[in-house]
């Protein structure tokens, strides 16, 4: 029972370790250093890709916060574009109310010049006829004419005791 397979042979030993040494230095220069290559870029690649999106991150970051700005920036603008536009709406108006005030102040006293001069002319048609209503009568009492320059001098004196008696 002598099983060939099963007996030590020291040739065997040294071949076997002799094989094992020339295929661990095969793997070792062939295989196992690229395949450590490919893992040491493979995790250069995940470590930039990592710190990409750290950087990414930061800038969205840094871009809500600057469009938050100016969204806020935007914001009092159109307030102080309502505001002044308020203000300068309630000064137009106000202008538009006193040009309004000027207007009709100076209608009215347009109109009051009209009537003084209406009064006026009133007056003065009322004073010639009460003055030939008076020499009418005073020359039916006197029963006589009187002259056209008398009838002049009478009228203008009339005229001017009324109007000295209207002033006073």
């Amino acid at each position: 029972m002598n099983n060939p397979l099963v007996q030590p042979d020291p040739g065997l030993y040294i071949w076997t370790i002799v094989t094992f040494l020339v295929l661990l230095a095969l793997l070792a220069r062939f295989a196992w250093r690229p395949l450590l290559d490919a893992l040491e870029q493979r995790q250069a690649a995940i470590q930039k890709s990592l710190d990409d999106a750290r950087q990414a991150k930061q800038d969205l970051e840094r871009v809500q916060v600057e469009s938050q700005r100016i969204l806020a920036e935007a914001r009092t603008q159109a307030g102080e574009i309502v505001s002044r536009t308020r203000s300068d709406a309630a000064a137009f108006a106000e202008e538009m109310k006193q040009k309004a005030r000027t207007d009709a102040d100076a209608l009215v006293k347009h109109a009051e010049r009209q009537i003084e001069m209406q009064t006026s002319r009133a007056l003065e048609t009322i004073r010639h006829e009460a003055v030939d209503l008076s020499i009418a009568i005073a020359s039916k009492i006197l029963r006589r004419d009187i002259s056209k320059e008398d009838n002049e001098r009478l009228i203008q004196d009339t005229l001017r005791e009324m109007q000295s008696r209207l002033n006073n």
